[in-house]
C-alpha cells in the first residue's frame, strides 16, 4: 500500500512548479492587458464581482481583494489544465494548439458561467471588438503560458 502513495505524492509535487509559474505568468499578462484596456482601477471591478456595489467606494482593501481574486482565478486555471495534462498527455504534447483552445474554453467559462453568477450578474450585450479582444487575450495571455509551463516544467 505504501508504494502507491509515493508515486501519487511525487506526481502532485511535479505539478507544483508548472502551476505556480503558469498561473503567475498568466495572471501577470492578463492583469497587464486589463490595466491597458480598462485602466488602473480594474482590480476594483474584479472585487465588485464578489462584494457588489461596495467596490464602487475605492479602498486599498478592495483593490487588494481584486488582485487576490484575479490571481486565485489564474492559479485555478493553471491547476485545472495541469491536472488534466497528467491524465491527458496530448495536452502536453500538443501544447500550442491545446493552450489556445484552453484559452477559448476559459474565456467562455468566465463569461457564460462566472460573470453571470457574480454580484454584478454581468451578461452581455457583447460587442464584436470586445469578443475578439477577449478571446485573443485569453488564448495568448492565459492559455498559452499555462500550457507552455506544463510542457516545459513538468516531468
Amino acid at each position: 500500500m505504501t508504494t502507491s502513495a509515493l508515486p501519487l505524492r511525487v506526481s502532485r509535487s511535479a505539478l507544483g512548479l508548472p502551476i505556480l509559474v503558469g498561473g503567475f505568468i498568466a495572471g501577470l499578462l492578463d492583469m497587464t492587458s486589463a490595466y491597458i484596456t480598462f485602466g488602473r482601477m480594474m482590480p476594483l471591478g474584479i472585487a465588485g464581482g464578489l462584494i457588489g456595489a461596495a467596490a464602487r467606494h475605492p479602498s486599498a482593501a478592495h483593490y487588494i481583494l481584486g488582485l487576490a481574486i484575479h490571481y486565485l482565478i489564474a492559479f485555478s486555471a493553471a491547476t485545472a489544465y495541469c491536472l488534466a495534462g497528467k491524465k491527458l498527455p496530448f495536452l502536453r504534447e500538443h501544447f500550442f494548439v491545446c493552450g489556445l483552445v484552453f484559452g477559448i474554453v476559459f474565456f467562455l467559462f468566465m463569461n457564460l458561467v462566472i460573470l453571470p453568477l457574480s454580484a454584478y450578474h454581468a451578461m452581455g450585450p457583447y460587442t464584436y471588438r470586445g469578443l475578439v479582444q477577449g478571446l485573443l487575450a485569453h488564448m495568448f495571455l492565459i492559455g498559452l503560458p499555462i500550457s507552455t509551463s506544463l510542457r516545459m516544467l513538468s516531468k
